[in-house]
């Protein structure tokens, strides 16, 4: 079975609460449980978490929440995959079957279904242990510069300041929205960036939220594409 894990943990700090915090009239895990729902892709939609406001909230939204995260793994500093890793051992523990595992972050505004459902036949037909959504930097990062103390600018990579950008090789980010694996490659705690496949998505649909100004910045961009109320 495919199953969609979730986590969402209750102690963000830069922005409190983010991952329930009303984002355009719901609650923000709500736009990527609704989304996961929408795509048809999975057999169980799961939130794992230490809280329990969000556990609450992701059931009235329509995911499933059959166990709680160890404390070990809800601190600022856990990476993804052990996460993910224990929740398909706690899924497999109930019973399941699980052969894919679909990780989705719960701050994923811009997140589409189609991107889902693309990601998952490329894992499908292929040897990559991962597939994840990526976006091309909007400028080439090998013209990159830095700022000295002094206020002066100079060039990271000096062999290239005066090759002509489009002679430079295109330059990828993990859009941050979810990873498709196969449940063994998860257990086996693969780093995704090296055993990963990427799907290139528009930049437009990318967002990262970490403080205020992203917060508002993404209600703007998600009031203007989807018609909803433009916050204040």
């Amino acid at each position: 079975m495919n199953i969609a894990i979730i986590p969402a943990r209750g102690g963000s700090k830069r922005i409190p609460r983010k991952n329930i915090k009303d984002f355009c009239g719901k609650p923000m895990i709500a736009g990527a449980i609704e989304v996961a729902k929408a795509s048809g892709l999975f057999d169980h939609i799961i939130v794992t978490t230490d809280d329990a406001e969000i556990s609450e909230l992701a059931r009235m939204w329509g995911a499933e929440v059959p166990f709680v995260r160890p404390a070990e793994l809800a601190d600022d500093y856990t990476p993804t995959v052990p996460v993910v890793a224990q929740a398909i051992g706690a899924c497999q523990a109930l019973g399941w079957q699980v052969d894919q595992v679909c990780c989705i972050y719960p701050a994923v505004p811009f997140m589409q279904s189609a991107d889902l459902a693309a990601a998952l036949h490329r894992l499908e037909t292929n040897d990559a242990g991962y597939v994840f959504p990526v976006a091309a930097y909007p400028s080439a990062i090998q013209r990159a510069l830095r700022q000295l103390p002094n206020g002066l600018m100079e060039p990271f990579y000096s062999q290239h300041a005066s090759t002509r950008t489009q002679d430079l090789e295109p330059a990828y980010y993990d859009a941050g929205q979810f990873y498709w694996g196969r449940a063994q490659t998860w257990l086996e705690g693969k780093n995704i960036h090296q055993h990963g496949m990427g799907l290139v998505i528009p930049s437009w649909r990318v967002v990262d939220i970490d403080n205020a100004e992203d917060w508002h910045r993404a209600e703007l961009m998600y009031a203007a594409f989807n018609g909803a109320n433009r916050p204040a």
